[in-house]
């Protein structure tokens, strides 16, 4: 399994992960299907919502938690 980091584009994991549209939108960062453009990685739209290292490193840690219980 591939490892999701801080450094993923936001295109390449929802691309990956469609299923993490709907996780990325429940926690407020980049609200994909309301026209708010997809352009960087997933630190650099988490930060902007105001997310600290810890909180980053949770989303990481729940996207693939959820990658590891629907394979």
């Amino acid at each position: 399994m591939e490892i999701i980091t801080k450094e993923i584009l936001i295109e390449e994991l929802v691309n990956k992960i469609p299923q993490s549209v709907d996780y990325l939108m429940k926690k407020g960062i980049v609200c994909i299907r309301c026209g708010e453009p997809v352009w960087g990685t997933l630190e650099t739209a988490a930060k902007a919502k105001g997310f600290d290292d810890n909180e980053i490193q949770n989303l990481i840690n729940d996207i693939e938690k959820f990658l590891q219980n629907n394979l």
